[in-house]
Protein backbone atom coordinates (compact mmCIF):
# COMPACT_ATOMS: atom_id res chain seq x y z
CA UNK A 1 0.00 0.00 0.00
CA UNK A 2 1.36 3.44 -0.91
CA UNK A 3 2.43 5.32 2.21
CA UNK A 4 2.17 9.09 2.58
CA UNK A 5 5.05 10.26 4.72
CA UNK A 6 5.13 13.56 6.57
CA UNK A 7 8.51 15.31 6.18
CA UNK A 8 10.13 16.95 9.19
CA UNK A 9 12.68 19.79 9.04
CA UNK A 10 16.33 18.81 8.79
CA UNK A 11 17.12 20.48 12.12
CA UNK A 12 14.44 18.42 13.87
CA UNK A 13 15.71 15.21 12.26
CA UNK A 14 19.28 15.99 13.32
CA UNK A 15 18.12 16.70 16.87
CA UNK A 16 16.46 13.27 17.02
CA UNK A 17 19.72 11.64 15.89
CA UNK A 18 21.78 13.51 18.48
CA UNK A 19 19.42 12.39 21.26
CA UNK A 20 20.12 8.72 20.54
CA UNK A 21 21.90 7.35 23.61
CA UNK A 22 24.26 4.41 23.44
CA UNK A 23 26.55 3.06 26.14
CA UNK A 24 30.11 4.28 25.62
CA UNK A 25 32.82 1.68 26.15
CA UNK A 26 36.38 2.71 26.94
CA UNK A 27 39.69 0.92 26.59
CA UNK A 28 43.21 1.72 27.77
CA UNK A 29 45.77 2.07 24.98
CA UNK A 30 49.46 2.76 24.65
CA UNK A 31 49.73 6.18 23.03
CA UNK A 32 51.99 4.80 20.29
CA UNK A 33 48.97 2.84 19.04
CA UNK A 34 46.23 5.35 19.87
CA UNK A 35 46.39 7.64 16.84
CA UNK A 36 42.90 8.33 15.48
CA UNK A 37 41.16 7.21 18.69
CA UNK A 38 39.17 9.62 20.85
CA UNK A 39 40.09 10.46 24.44
CA UNK A 40 37.55 9.39 27.05
CA UNK A 41 39.28 11.37 29.79
CA UNK A 42 40.77 14.80 30.34
CA UNK A 43 44.56 14.97 30.24
CA UNK A 44 45.94 16.91 33.21
CA UNK A 45 49.44 18.37 33.56
CA UNK A 46 51.60 16.41 36.01
CA UNK A 47 54.49 18.93 35.85
CA UNK A 48 54.81 22.62 35.04
CA UNK A 49 55.91 23.65 31.54
CA UNK A 50 58.57 24.92 31.30
CA UNK A 51 59.97 22.74 34.06
CA UNK A 52 62.43 25.50 35.01
CA UNK A 53 63.32 29.06 34.06
CA UNK A 54 65.15 28.75 30.75
CA UNK A 55 66.49 30.76 27.86
CA UNK A 56 64.37 30.99 24.70
CA UNK A 57 67.36 32.37 22.77
CA UNK A 58 71.06 31.91 22.23
CA UNK A 59 72.82 34.66 24.18
CA UNK A 60 74.17 35.58 27.61
CA UNK A 61 72.50 35.24 31.00
CA UNK A 62 73.18 38.29 33.20
CA UNK A 63 71.88 40.20 36.24
CA UNK A 64 69.44 42.95 35.22
CA UNK A 65 70.58 45.16 38.10
CA UNK A 66 74.01 45.52 36.45
CA UNK A 67 72.37 47.34 33.50
CA UNK A 68 70.08 49.78 35.28
CA UNK A 69 72.25 52.88 34.70
CA UNK A 70 72.50 52.28 30.94
CA UNK A 71 70.67 54.63 28.58
CA UNK A 72 70.79 54.32 24.79
CA UNK A 73 70.74 58.09 24.43
CA UNK A 74 74.01 58.55 26.38
CA UNK A 75 75.78 55.90 24.28
CA UNK A 76 77.44 54.55 27.41
CA UNK A 77 78.26 50.84 27.58
CA UNK A 78 79.16 48.29 30.23
CA UNK A 79 81.47 45.28 30.00
CA UNK A 80 80.63 41.79 31.21
CA UNK A 81 83.00 38.92 31.85
CA UNK A 82 81.95 35.53 30.44
CA UNK A 83 82.48 33.01 33.25
CA UNK A 84 80.77 29.90 31.92
CA UNK A 85 79.19 28.35 28.80
CA UNK A 86 76.15 26.02 28.87
CA UNK A 87 73.87 24.36 26.33
CA UNK A 88 70.44 22.72 26.58
CA UNK A 89 70.51 19.74 28.93
CA UNK A 90 73.21 21.23 31.15
CA UNK A 91 73.27 23.74 34.00
CA UNK A 92 75.90 26.14 35.25
CA UNK A 93 77.34 25.66 38.72
CA UNK A 94 78.40 29.28 38.79
CA UNK A 95 76.39 31.88 40.71
CA UNK A 96 76.74 35.20 38.95
CA UNK A 97 78.41 38.12 40.63
CA UNK A 98 78.45 41.74 39.52
CA UNK A 99 79.08 42.20 35.76
CA UNK A 100 79.43 38.47 35.15
CA UNK A 101 77.67 36.52 32.41
CA UNK A 102 77.10 32.93 31.33
CA UNK A 103 77.02 32.15 27.62
CA UNK A 104 73.73 30.27 27.26
CA UNK A 105 72.07 28.33 24.45
CA UNK A 106 68.36 28.00 23.72
CA UNK A 107 66.62 25.73 26.23
CA UNK A 108 69.34 25.84 28.89
CA UNK A 109 68.32 26.69 32.48
CA UNK A 110 68.94 30.21 33.74
CA UNK A 111 72.01 30.18 36.08
CA UNK A 112 71.75 31.17 39.72
CA UNK A 113 71.92 34.91 40.17
CA UNK A 114 70.87 35.65 36.58
CA UNK A 115 67.41 37.01 35.83
CA UNK A 116 67.48 38.02 32.15
CA UNK A 117 69.08 37.06 28.83
CA UNK A 118 70.89 39.25 26.31
CA UNK A 119 70.61 37.90 22.76
CA UNK A 120 73.81 37.50 20.72
CA UNK A 121 72.83 40.24 18.31
CA UNK A 122 72.52 42.72 21.20
CA UNK A 123 76.17 42.51 22.33
CA UNK A 124 79.60 43.49 21.05
CA UNK A 125 81.96 40.56 21.66
CA UNK A 126 85.68 40.88 22.29
CA UNK A 127 88.00 39.09 19.89
CA UNK A 128 88.62 36.23 22.30
CA UNK A 129 84.90 36.17 23.30
CA UNK A 130 85.80 36.33 26.98
CA UNK A 131 84.02 39.67 27.40
CA UNK A 132 81.27 41.67 25.72
CA UNK A 133 79.68 45.09 26.06
CA UNK A 134 76.03 46.20 25.89
CA UNK A 135 74.47 49.65 25.69
CA UNK A 136 70.89 49.09 26.86
CA UNK A 137 69.30 48.24 30.14
CA UNK A 138 67.39 44.98 30.72
CA UNK A 139 64.42 44.24 32.94
CA UNK A 140 64.11 41.35 35.36
CA UNK A 141 62.66 38.36 33.44
CA UNK A 142 63.40 39.83 30.01
CA UNK A 143 64.01 37.09 27.42
CA UNK A 144 63.36 34.37 30.02
CA UNK A 145 60.86 31.54 29.63
CA UNK A 146 59.50 31.30 33.18
CA UNK A 147 58.74 28.03 34.93
CA UNK A 148 55.04 27.19 34.53
CA UNK A 149 54.25 30.06 32.15
CA UNK A 150 52.73 27.61 29.64
CA UNK A 151 50.93 25.44 32.18
CA UNK A 152 51.10 24.36 35.81
CA UNK A 153 50.42 21.10 37.65
CA UNK A 154 46.70 20.33 37.54
CA UNK A 155 45.92 22.36 34.43
CA UNK A 156 43.68 20.58 31.90
CA UNK A 157 45.76 20.19 28.76
CA UNK A 158 43.40 18.24 26.49
CA UNK A 159 39.72 17.61 27.04
CA UNK A 160 37.72 14.42 26.73
CA UNK A 161 36.44 13.97 23.19
CA UNK A 162 39.63 15.12 21.47
CA UNK A 163 40.86 12.88 18.67
CA UNK A 164 44.46 11.78 19.17
CA UNK A 165 46.60 13.23 16.40
CA UNK A 166 50.29 14.08 16.09
CA UNK A 167 49.93 17.22 18.21
CA UNK A 168 48.15 15.33 21.01
CA UNK A 169 50.84 12.64 21.00
CA UNK A 170 53.52 15.34 21.28
CA UNK A 171 51.79 16.72 24.39
CA UNK A 172 51.38 13.27 25.94
CA UNK A 173 55.05 12.45 25.35
CA UNK A 174 56.08 15.80 26.86
CA UNK A 175 54.45 14.80 30.13
CA UNK A 176 55.69 11.21 30.09
CA UNK A 177 52.18 9.78 29.66
CA UNK A 178 52.43 6.28 28.20
CA UNK A 179 48.79 5.16 28.02
CA UNK A 180 45.37 6.80 27.93
CA UNK A 181 41.73 5.84 28.14
CA UNK A 182 40.00 6.12 24.77
CA UNK A 183 36.52 5.44 23.44
CA UNK A 184 36.16 2.05 21.84
CA UNK A 185 35.39 2.72 18.18
CA UNK A 186 31.85 2.10 17.04
CA UNK A 187 31.39 -0.85 14.72
CA UNK A 188 29.36 -0.65 11.54
CA UNK A 189 28.16 -2.74 8.64
CA UNK A 190 26.97 -1.53 5.25
CA UNK A 191 24.19 -3.29 3.38
CA UNK A 192 23.51 -2.39 -0.23
CA UNK A 193 20.00 -3.29 -1.40
CA UNK A 194 18.76 -3.64 -4.95
CA UNK A 195 18.48 -6.44 -7.50
CA UNK A 196 20.02 -4.14 -10.10
CA UNK A 197 23.37 -3.92 -8.29
CA UNK A 198 26.51 -5.75 -9.40
CA UNK A 199 29.41 -6.05 -6.98
CA UNK A 200 31.90 -8.00 -9.10
CA UNK A 201 33.91 -5.49 -11.20
CA UNK A 202 34.71 -8.26 -13.69
CA UNK A 203 31.08 -9.14 -14.30
CA UNK A 204 29.53 -7.75 -17.46
CA UNK A 205 26.44 -5.65 -16.91
CA UNK A 206 23.13 -6.93 -18.19
CA UNK A 207 20.38 -4.53 -19.29
CA UNK A 208 19.05 -2.65 -16.25
CA UNK A 209 22.04 -3.42 -14.04
CA UNK A 210 24.47 -0.92 -12.46
CA UNK A 211 27.64 -1.30 -10.44
CA UNK A 212 27.49 -0.90 -6.66
CA UNK A 213 29.29 2.31 -5.74
CA UNK A 214 27.45 3.13 -2.51
CA UNK A 215 28.89 0.38 -0.31
CA UNK A 216 32.58 1.13 -0.95
CA UNK A 217 31.88 4.86 -0.68
CA UNK A 218 30.16 4.57 2.72
CA UNK A 219 32.76 2.09 3.94
CA UNK A 220 35.53 4.56 3.15
CA UNK A 221 33.63 7.44 4.77
CA UNK A 222 33.11 5.41 7.95
CA UNK A 223 36.78 4.49 8.11
CA UNK A 224 37.72 8.14 7.65
CA UNK A 225 35.97 8.94 10.96
CA UNK A 226 37.52 5.89 12.65
CA UNK A 227 34.52 3.57 12.70
CA UNK A 228 35.36 -0.13 12.46
CA UNK A 229 33.70 -1.49 9.33
CA UNK A 230 33.28 -5.08 8.23
CA UNK A 231 33.01 -6.14 4.63
CA UNK A 232 29.81 -4.80 3.08
CA UNK A 233 26.77 -6.99 2.53
CA UNK A 234 24.40 -7.07 -0.42
CA UNK A 235 20.76 -8.17 -0.63
CA UNK A 236 18.35 -8.52 -3.52
CA UNK A 237 14.96 -6.83 -3.43
CA UNK A 238 13.37 -9.54 -1.30
CA UNK A 239 11.56 -8.78 1.96
CA UNK A 240 12.34 -12.05 3.78
CA UNK A 241 16.02 -11.87 2.91
CA UNK A 242 16.20 -8.21 3.93
CA UNK A 243 14.60 -8.91 7.32
CA UNK A 244 16.83 -11.91 8.00
CA UNK A 245 19.97 -9.99 7.06
CA UNK A 246 19.18 -6.97 9.23
CA UNK A 247 18.14 -9.14 12.19
CA UNK A 248 21.48 -10.93 12.15
CA UNK A 249 23.59 -7.81 11.64
CA UNK A 250 21.94 -5.66 14.31
CA UNK A 251 23.09 -8.14 16.95
CA UNK A 252 26.74 -7.77 15.97
CA UNK A 253 27.23 -4.10 15.10
CA UNK A 254 26.56 -0.72 16.69
CA UNK A 255 25.50 0.80 13.38
CA UNK A 256 23.72 -0.82 10.43
CA UNK A 257 23.67 1.31 7.30
CA UNK A 258 21.52 0.35 4.35
CA UNK A 259 21.67 2.04 0.98
CA UNK A 260 18.53 1.98 -1.13
CA UNK A 261 15.12 0.51 -0.39
CA UNK A 262 13.91 3.46 1.74
CA UNK A 263 11.49 5.02 -0.74
CA UNK A 264 7.89 3.95 -1.34
CA UNK A 265 8.37 1.82 -4.43
CA UNK A 266 7.00 -1.68 -4.79
CA UNK A 267 10.42 -3.21 -4.04
CA UNK A 268 11.55 -0.85 -1.25
CA UNK A 269 11.52 -3.08 1.80
CA UNK A 270 13.60 -1.27 4.45
CA UNK A 271 10.59 0.28 6.20
CA UNK A 272 8.87 -3.12 6.48
CA UNK A 273 12.10 -4.71 7.68
CA UNK A 274 12.35 -2.11 10.46
CA UNK A 275 8.80 -2.98 11.51
CA UNK A 276 9.72 -6.67 11.63
CA UNK A 277 12.67 -5.80 13.90
CA UNK A 278 10.34 -3.82 16.21
CA UNK A 279 12.61 -0.85 15.57
CA UNK A 280 11.61 2.63 16.69
CA UNK A 281 11.54 4.77 13.55
CA UNK A 282 12.66 8.30 14.45
CA UNK A 283 11.77 9.68 11.04
CA UNK A 284 11.32 8.43 7.48
CA UNK A 285 11.14 11.64 5.50
CA UNK A 286 13.12 14.87 5.86
CA UNK A 287 12.31 18.22 4.30
CA UNK A 288 15.56 18.32 2.36
CA UNK A 289 16.99 17.66 -1.07
CA UNK A 290 18.58 15.32 -1.94
CA UNK A 291 17.83 12.35 0.30
CA UNK A 292 14.37 13.28 1.58
CA UNK A 293 13.56 9.59 2.14
CA UNK A 294 16.48 9.14 4.56
CA UNK A 295 15.24 7.03 7.46
CA UNK A 296 16.72 6.53 10.93
CA UNK A 297 15.55 3.92 13.45
CA UNK A 298 16.85 2.28 16.61
CA UNK A 299 16.66 -1.11 18.26
CA UNK A 300 18.04 -2.15 21.63
CA UNK A 301 21.11 -3.42 19.83
CA UNK A 302 21.86 -0.99 16.99
CA UNK A 303 21.21 2.32 15.27
CA UNK A 304 19.81 1.83 11.77
CA UNK A 305 20.50 4.41 9.07
CA UNK A 306 18.47 3.94 5.91
CA UNK A 307 20.24 6.04 3.27
CA UNK A 308 19.07 6.69 -0.26
CA UNK A 309 20.23 4.42 -3.05
CA UNK A 310 21.03 7.45 -5.21
CA UNK A 311 24.81 8.01 -4.80
CA UNK A 312 24.75 11.76 -4.19
CA UNK A 313 21.80 11.52 -1.80
CA UNK A 314 23.55 8.64 -0.02
CA UNK A 315 26.71 10.75 0.32
CA UNK A 316 24.76 13.71 1.70
CA UNK A 317 22.85 11.50 4.12
CA UNK A 318 26.09 10.21 5.58
CA UNK A 319 27.45 13.66 6.37
CA UNK A 320 24.13 15.05 7.57
CA UNK A 321 23.23 12.19 9.95
CA UNK A 322 25.80 9.39 10.36
CA UNK A 323 28.77 11.73 10.75
CA UNK A 324 27.22 13.85 13.56
CA UNK A 325 25.90 10.74 15.34
CA UNK A 326 29.39 9.23 15.52
CA UNK A 327 31.06 12.47 16.62
CA UNK A 328 28.38 13.13 19.23
CA UNK A 329 28.76 9.62 20.60
CA UNK A 330 32.50 10.24 21.01
CA UNK A 331 31.93 13.60 22.75
CA UNK A 332 33.69 15.62 20.07
CA UNK A 333 33.54 19.37 20.62
CA UNK A 334 32.48 19.98 17.01
CA UNK A 335 29.74 17.54 16.03
CA UNK A 336 28.47 18.70 12.65
CA UNK A 337 30.36 19.96 9.63
CA UNK A 338 31.46 23.58 10.12
CA UNK A 339 29.13 26.15 8.56
CA UNK A 340 30.48 29.37 7.04
CA UNK A 341 29.46 32.03 4.60
CA UNK A 342 30.58 31.82 0.98
CA UNK A 343 30.05 33.61 -2.29
CA UNK A 344 28.08 31.61 -4.86
CA UNK A 345 30.06 31.53 -8.09
CA UNK A 346 27.27 30.50 -10.45
CA UNK A 347 23.52 30.82 -10.75
CA UNK A 348 21.24 28.26 -9.11
CA UNK A 349 17.79 29.14 -10.32
CA UNK A 350 15.89 26.05 -9.16
CA UNK A 351 13.26 26.75 -6.49
CA UNK A 352 13.81 25.14 -3.08
CA UNK A 353 10.62 23.85 -1.45
CA UNK A 354 12.88 21.96 1.00
CA UNK A 355 16.33 22.83 2.35
CA UNK A 356 18.77 21.91 -0.37
CA UNK A 357 22.31 20.60 0.21
CA UNK A 358 24.17 21.06 -3.07
CA UNK A 359 27.43 19.23 -3.64
CA UNK A 360 30.01 21.93 -4.14
CA UNK A 361 33.64 22.65 -4.82
CA UNK A 362 34.76 25.27 -2.29
CA UNK A 363 37.90 27.38 -2.46
CA UNK A 364 39.41 30.61 -1.15
CA UNK A 365 39.80 33.34 -3.75
CA UNK A 366 42.58 35.94 -4.08
CA UNK A 367 40.83 38.22 -1.56
CA UNK A 368 40.70 35.49 1.09
CA UNK A 369 36.95 34.96 0.74
CA UNK A 370 35.39 31.52 0.66
CA UNK A 371 33.70 30.80 -2.67
CA UNK A 372 31.76 27.79 -3.94
CA UNK A 373 30.47 26.48 -7.22
CA UNK A 374 28.54 23.35 -8.09
CA UNK A 375 30.77 20.28 -8.13
CA UNK A 376 29.20 19.03 -11.35
CA UNK A 377 26.02 17.34 -12.51
CA UNK A 378 23.60 18.02 -9.69
CA UNK A 379 20.83 15.41 -9.66
CA UNK A 380 20.52 13.04 -6.69
CA UNK A 381 21.48 10.03 -8.81
CA UNK A 382 24.72 11.72 -9.91
CA UNK A 383 28.02 10.10 -9.02
CA UNK A 384 30.73 11.86 -11.04
CA UNK A 385 30.32 15.14 -9.12
CA UNK A 386 31.29 13.39 -5.87
CA UNK A 387 34.92 13.26 -6.97
CA UNK A 388 35.00 17.07 -6.88
CA UNK A 389 32.92 17.65 -3.75
CA UNK A 390 34.47 19.18 -0.63
CA UNK A 391 31.47 21.11 0.66
CA UNK A 392 27.69 21.49 0.59
CA UNK A 393 26.05 24.75 -0.39
CA UNK A 394 23.05 25.10 1.93
CA UNK A 395 20.00 26.81 0.42
CA UNK A 396 16.98 27.26 2.73
CA UNK A 397 13.54 25.97 1.86
CA UNK A 398 10.99 28.38 0.52
CA UNK A 399 13.45 30.23 -1.72
CA UNK A 400 13.17 30.71 -5.48
CA UNK A 401 16.76 30.36 -6.52
CA UNK A 402 20.05 32.21 -6.14
CA UNK A 403 22.39 34.08 -8.44
CA UNK A 404 26.12 34.43 -8.98
CA UNK A 405 27.58 36.56 -6.19
CA UNK A 406 24.91 35.84 -3.58
CA UNK A 407 26.28 35.09 -0.11
CA UNK A 408 25.01 31.73 1.16
CA UNK A 409 25.77 29.20 3.87
CA UNK A 410 28.25 26.41 3.18
CA UNK A 411 29.10 23.25 5.11
CA UNK A 412 32.78 22.42 4.68
CA UNK A 413 33.54 18.71 4.60
CA UNK A 414 36.23 17.82 7.10
CA UNK A 415 36.90 14.74 9.23
CA UNK A 416 39.31 16.46 11.59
Amino acid sequence: MFEIRKPIPYEEALDKVLKIERHKKTINMNIDEAGGYTLSEDIVANTPIPLFDKSPYDGFAIRSEDTRHLDKETLKSIEFNVVDHIGAGFESRHELARNEAVRIMTGAPIPRGADCVVMFEQVKLSDDESTFTIRKSFEQGENVAKQGEECNIGDILITEGTMINAGVIAVLKTFGIQSVHVCRPLSAVVVATGSELVDDPNQSLKPGQIRNSNSPMIKHLLESIHVEVCEAHYVFDDLATTIKTLKNLQNNYDIVITTGGVSVGDFDYIQQAYEALNAEVLFNKVAMRPGSVTTVATTDEAVLFGLSGNPSACYSGFYLFVYPFVRNHLNHEHITLPVMKCSLKEDFTKANPFTRFIRANAYVDETGQWCAKLAGFNKSNAVTSLAHTNAFIVLPGGTRGFQHGDVVDMMLITNH
